[in-house]
């Protein structure tokens, strides 16, 4: 319960004042199925182990397979003696951090209005959308936190224990996500991470391969949406930045901008050059190593789309996510000080 507390307190102390502008959803009906798949499957007996998997599948026809193939890696065939081995150590191995995080998912009756509300914007901003169920599972450290289905979503509560949990302090887990990118391991971005993810599915990002102000540009498109879809959440969850980094930013927008046309990188195709303003990282090699995040390009790629939105408000958001990352530049005007 405690964390999905934190993530509520988050929410509300850190709310943009664009809340207040937000379209009212309220009136859109929306019924989501929330399954916890992670109970029922640590709620198997490693001893009856055929039993349990064979009942798991007819209780869970729309990710039982999925959950078997793509996160444990067998044929999840309950007769097959490697998806009953692969199942059994899995459950073994990971008890521990399972009943250790289980109390803290245990209610996730405020977390389940979250969801909620941001399909209720979806489905407001995207009339064609249809929302699946939302899946609940334990997988190992390195699946996702959360996924897109052929029908729904999964969110993997073992990527939002806390940012303090034990098993993140452990060298390995250190090595495969440092704590810059384990910090996020909170509750309170579950929703904007669920957002990133469908938004993404719903509008594919197609600007691999072209150069750096092109995808900046698309991949601010996203950010852009999550902030319509979850107008009362902070930048900071949207961002995965600190409030450090996004004040820091705020303040040297032009220096940043600068730096970019200065070193004539904006139209670059080298992938280490992409990365470094793109990519996951402590800082932005070339800006402040205290105070830079790393993909920097994205968050400028949303300001440049706000640019854009602002100069032409009719716009709504399927046709902006269609219009190219050449006429959104050359219309934002944009100039930051």
């Amino acid at each position: 319960m405690r964390l999905i507390l934190i993530s509520a307190v988050l929410l509300l102390i850190s709310s943009c004042k664009q809340g207040s502008q937000a379209p009212a959803v309220d009136h859109i009906p929306m019924e989501l199925r929330f399954n916890r798949f992670d109970k029922t499957f640590f709620a198997l007996d490693t001893q009856q182990i055929e039993k349990g998997l064979t009942q798991l599948e007819k209780e869970s026809p729309g990710f039982y397979y999925d959950y078997m193939n793509y996160i444990l890696g067998t044929s999840g065939n309950p007769t097959d003696t490697t998806t009953q081995r692969a199942s059994t150590v899995f459950l073994r191995t990971y008890r521990t951090v399972y009943d250790s995080l289980a109390a803290d998912f245990e209610n996730i009756d405020l977390l389940k209005k979250e969801i909620k509300k941001a399909h209720q914007y979806l489905s407001y901003y995207f009339p064609t959308f249809k929302p699946g169920p939302i899946w609940f599972y334990m997988g190992p450290f390195d699946a996702p936190g959360v996924a897109v289905l052929k029908e729904g979503v999964a969110i993997g509560i073992h990527q939002y224990a806390g940012r303090n949990f034990f098993a993140y302090q452990s060298p390995d887990i250190q090595n495969l996500f440092p704590s810059y990118i384990s910090r996020r391991f909170e509750s309170a971005y579950i929703v904007p991470t669920l957002v990133k993810a469908i938004t993404e599915d719903l509008f594919p990002d197609q600007s691999s391969g072209k150069p750096l102000i092109e995808q900046m540009i698309e991949k601010g498109k996203y950010w852009y949406l999550s902030r319509l879809i979850l107008p009362n959440t902070a930048d900071s969850l949207i961002t995965g930045f600190t409030t450090a980094q996004l004040d820091w930013c705020t303040e040297n927008e032009g220096l940043i901008w600068t730096h970019l046309i200065r070193s004539d990188e904006l139209q670059t195709l080298n992938p280490v050059l992409i990365q470094n303003y793109l990519g996951e990282a402590p800082f932005t090699q070339g800006l402040s190593q205290e105070y830079s995040p790393g993909n920097i390009g994205q968050w400028i790629g949303w300001r440049i789309v706000e640019n854009y939105t602002n100069k032409n408000p009719a716009i709504i958001p399927a046709e902006l996510m269609q219009k190219s990352a050449a006429e959104i530049l050359e219309k934002a005007k944009y100039k930051p000080r």
